[in-house]
């Protein structure tokens, strides 16, 4: 169902700052950059599915307020490296890692430096 997802910026080296480390403890990489856009993906995957945007209008970025981008964690040492570089790198924490919702839903949540959320989730026993 989806193609990708943006995020706006305004400041991409910040940015990249903040997405590159944190993203790696997930096994994400950056796959392109330009001078308006960071992207990133999975290494094999055709292409990249989450881009880091100056806005195309030229109008400073916002935050969405009830928006989040949930990312699949492979453990919950994962989720756990997750936002412990996203706090490393300019973040702040939303809800650190821990059990919610049932006994298999290992997630913590966090906030870019542009205050977008994010959350880094292992759905299972590992």
């Amino acid at each position: 169902m989806l193609l990708y997802i943006t995020y706006g910026t305004i400041d991409l080296p910040r940015a990249e700052r903040f997405y590159g480390p944190t993203l790696a403890t997930l096994g994400i990489v950056q796959m392109a950059e330009a001078k308006d856009e960071y992207a990133y993906g999975m290494p094999g995957d055709s292409g990249p599915s989450f881009y880091i945007i100056l806005p195309f209008d030229g109008q400073p970025a916002t935050r969405g307020n009830g928006t989040m981008l949930a990312l699949t964690a492979p453990t919950r040492a994962a989720v756990d490296a997750f936002h412990a570089a996203a706090l490393a790198s300019g973040g702040s924490d939303e809800g650190a890692p821990g059990l919610r919702y049932s006994p298999t839903f290992y997630s913590c949540y966090v906030r870019d430096p542009d205050g977008n959320k994010l959350s880094a989730v292992c759905d299972g026993p590992t």
